[in-house]
C-alpha cells in the first residue's frame, strides 16, 4: 500500500467471506489513524465509495523476556479496520 495509514489487506477465510457476503474489506491500519482518515485513504487508493468504517483495537500482549530476569516485554499494538463499500463497488484482491 502506498498510504501511511493502510498497511495491508487481511487475507483470512473469515475476512474473505465478509467481502463476498457483505461487501466489507479488512485492513491493518496505523494505530494513530481515525475512521475519517481510513475512509479517505481507502477512497484514494482504490477509487471506491466508503459507506462505513468499523475499528478493532488490539493492545499488545505481555510476553516474558528471557534475557532479563523478571522483566515483561509487550508485543506491538494493532488496529484493524473493517470498511464497508457502497453496493456495486469492489476492491480487486490479487
Amino acid at each position: 500500500m502506498e498510504s501511511d495509514i493502510l498497511k495491508k489487506i487481511c487475507y483470512t477465510e473469515k475476512f474473505t467471506a465478509l467481502a463476498a457476503e457483505r461487501n466489507q474489506y479488512v485492513f491493518d491500519v496505523a494505530v494513530e489513524s481515525t475512521k475519517y482518515t481510513i475512509a479517505d485513504a481507502v477512497r484514494r487508493a482504490f477509487s471506491v465509495h466508503v459507506e462505513a468504517v468499523n475499528i478493532i483495537r488490539r493492545d499488545g500482549k505481555a510476553r516474558r523476556d528471557r534475557t532479563k530476569r523478571g522483566h515483561l516485554g509487550y508485543t506491538a499494538k494493532r488496529k484493524i479496520a473493517i470498511v464497508t463499500l457502497r453496493h456495486g463497488d469492489k476492491i480487486e484482491i490479487v
